[in-house]
């Protein structure tokens, strides 16, 4: 959580009903005057709010320590004291399903390696040709918006991915994701990463994913809802009206159904790429990450041109 009060309490009134036993609670700190006060206002909730037994640990920043740095050491301290975590920002809003679901799949597959993510988010449900027999799916992506995961394979983690050049040279993302646009808008992303020039933390952990050939758990219906695009988001140009924001929640049904094969839904995965990534896989985009990627100097005059 960091500076979004109104956001954090809806998430928090979920994980309330939850009553989880254990609560790993991890802050940024404040910009400036402003944000510290809205700061206050968000550890509030957590200091005032927690009516049940609980046993409650902190990870508070003194100062801001902005999203790549604050959230990766703050997954990383959780598994310094846990096995395996659910974890939710300030502005995943999850149904209540989703705690008993990421809590059997922990237990199932916790010492399967072939299994390093657990998501509760699904947008390929919106494309109408998607159809899911069991109650998940196996997914090269598992995003990120509420989830859950082990320590086992949060120790390959490396936010500055220092392994990427190795990774790169070997051809691993054509392996893995067989799909020529999704594997040139990571090589490109995956680049900028290396060189410190992003403030995120995210997509170091797909590439941690795939670097290990390990795949997510996606359930069947959407599980939890993003209220967080809008000026209030770490990034200010995301459109309110954003598909993304506006996926349906729909309870899970228990018992689980399982699936029969550990088989990656591709279909899904690049329905995913497509809509939620903004990855277009026509070729007027497949020549514009070659250029970019090949010739970034010759893609960056271009670029002025079309301005």
């Amino acid at each position: 959580m960091f500076n979004r009060p109104q956001k954090t309490q809806r998430v928090f009134d979920e994980i309330k009903k939850a009553r989880p036993q254990k609560l790993f609670v991890v802050a940024d700190g404040p910009r400036n005057e402003t944000d510290k006060l809205k700061c206050e206002a968000v550890r509030n909730i957590i200091e005032q709010q927690v009516n049940w037994p609980c046993q409650v640990l902190k990870n508070y920043a003194e100062h801001n320590l902005g999203c790549k740095i604050r959230i990766s050491s703050g997954i990383t301290w959780v598994f310094q004291n846990v096995e395996e975590a659910i974890f939710l920002e300030d502005d995943c809003v999850p149904d209540q399903s989703f705690f008993p679901f990421c809590q059997e799949l922990l237990e199932k597959y916790r010492n399967d390696s072939r299994i390093m993510s657990i998501s509760g988010y699904n947008m390929a449900l919106r494309d109408n040709r998607f159809k899911c027999q069991s109650s998940y799916y196996f997914s090269n992506i598992g995003l990120i918006l509420g989830w859950a995961s082990w320590r086992r394979a949060w120790q390959y983690y490396d936010v500055n991915i220092n392994w990427w050049p190795d990774i790169k040279k070997s051809g691993l993302l054509h392996k893995v994701l067989k799909n020529p646009p999704v594997v040139n808008h990571y090589e490109h992303l995956f680049d900028q990463y290396h060189q410190q020039t992003v403030d995120s933390w995210d997509s170091q952990w797909f590439l941690t994913r795939w670097w290990k050939r390990g795949l997510s758990i996606v359930p069947k219906t959407n599980l939890v809802t993003n209220i967080g695009f809008d000026a209030e988001g770490a990034h200010t140009a995301i459109d309110p009206n954003d598909p993304r924001a506006h996926v349906p929640i729909v309870p899970m049904s228990f018992p689980l159904a399982h699936p029969a094969d550990f088989v990656v839904d591709k279909a899904a995965d690049d329905y995913t790429f497509k809509h939620y990534m903004g990855i277009n896989l026509l070729w007027s985009q497949r020549w514009r990450w070659w250029l970019k990627s090949h010739l970034p100097f010759l893609h960056l005059k271009l670029k002025k041109l079309k301005r």
